[in-house]
């Protein structure tokens, strides 16, 4: 264990020339900053696309595959043919 130690240690005292990068450091987080902001408008200009139409009652369909449980009694209005 303390060999590991030591040799962390030793390794970390070494100065190693960094990777160049492609552009300056501060570059990278305004680019992702940039990135979730267009995503944040792309978000907020389908946020009302609920809105563009009334709301339509829904019919009581007695020939659905999983029935409206909730219909109160609606659904035994609509004449069988």
């Amino acid at each position: 264990m303390l060999t590991q130690l030591a040799g962390v240690l030793a390794a970390a005292t070494e100065h190693e020339e960094k990777a160049p990068l492609f552009m300056p450091w501060w570059m990278f987080g305004v680019s992702i900053f940039v990135i979730l902001l267009v995503l944040m408008f792309v978000t907020a200009s389908f946020s009302n696309m609920g809105n563009r139409h009334s709301a339509v009652e829904e019919s009581p369909d007695p020939h659905r595959q999983h029935t409206n449980k909730h219909d109160h009694g609606e659904g035994e209005k609509i004449p069988h043919f």
